[in-house]
Formats: C-alpha cells, sequence, structure tokens
C-alpha cells in the first residue's frame, strides 16, 4: 500500500484534465457552427435595427396592394412565365423575379423577365426539388408581389404581402 503510482495513472487526475479540455473543444464547435450558419437575417430585404426590432421598408408593399396588383407565375420546359390576374401592369417593361432559397442564401437567383404578348417570360428552367419564396417587381423596385412555388408545383398565384384593409 505505499507503493505511489505515477500521477498519471489516477482516474481523477484524468477528470480533471478530460472534463474542461471537452468543454473548450465543445465551445471551440459551437464557434465555427455559428459562423458557418450565416447571417441571422430572416427578412432578404435591407431592414434597419434597433436593439432587438428589425424594421423594413413596406411602401412598395402598399403600393401592391393600393393598385390590386396580383399574377400568375408558371415554369414548365424551361420557361419562367408571369401572367398579370389583376391590376394595371406595365407591360412595356421588363420585370425583376427575386427566387429565395428557403434555406441557401447561395441558391437564390434573379431573373430578368422580358415582355410578351401575354405578360413576361425568361428562359431558364427552375428546380422543383424544395420550395421557392418569390418576389417579382420593376427594375425600380416601386412596387413588389410575394409568393412561394412549392416543391413539385408548375404553378402559383403572386399578391401583395399585405392584406387590404
Amino acid at each position: 500500500m505505499d507503493q505511489q503510482r505515477a500521477p498519471l495513472r489516477e482516474p481523477m487526475v484524468w477528470l480533471v484534465i478530460a472534463l474542461p479540455l471537452a468543454s473548450v473543444i465543445a465551445a471551440l464547435l459551437l464557434v465555427l457552427a455559428a459562423l458557418r450558419s450565416g447571417g441571422d437575417d430572416a427578412v432578404a430585404d435591407p431592414v434597419q435595427r434597433t436593439a432587438q426590432i428589425q424594421v423594413s421598408e413596406l411602401g412598395p408593399d402598399t403600393q401592391a396592394q393600393q393598385r390590386q396588383l396580383s399574377a400568375v407565375l408558371r415554369v414548365s420546359g424551361g420557361l419562367v412565365q408571369v401572367f398579370p390576374a389583376s391590376g394595371e401592369f406595365d407591360r412595356r417593361h421588363p420585370l425583376v423575379l427575386n427566387l429565395r432559397h428557403p434555406a441557401r442564401a447561395d441558391a437564390d437567383l434573379l431573373l430578368k423577365l422580358e415582355p410578351i404578348a401575354a405578360g413576361w417570360q425568361a428562359k431558364f428552367a427552375v428546380g422543383s426539388g424544395h420550395d421557392w419564396q418569390l418576389q417579382l417587381s420593376p427594375a425600380d423596385g416601386h412596387w413588389r408581389i410575394q409568393g412561394r412555388l412549392r416543391r413539385g408545383q408548375l404553378a402559383t398565384r403572386l399578391g401583395p404581402a399585405l392584406s387590404a384593409p
């Protein structure tokens, strides 16, 4: 019983070393995961922050609501087509369609839709493996209408983000 063991052969020494080391490694992994996750904004629009409150500009949504704009978006055969459903659209100018991936900002797309007789279109094959959040607006961003193209769907309705009063 009088024999002394080396300190590294004592289980209590390993607990004193291993527990703090495990918490340092876990903290580093959490910081790495937080840095790789990207931004914390759920809104893709520019926002003004005050404390934890985010305020977004609703002027384009109000314009679309007042003009009662709505449209139907269709994707098929390598074409993206938009057909006006209600409201007064300026059919002479192109529109900009923003397709936002629901989870990855690096997969977002921006399409320029050229005017055709029935509406607007662009040659592009949209992937149908996941949902898309859609935003349609003129190049100057004066108004905007939004919608969601669900996975596997070929068409959806676009309308103002604000509901009628």
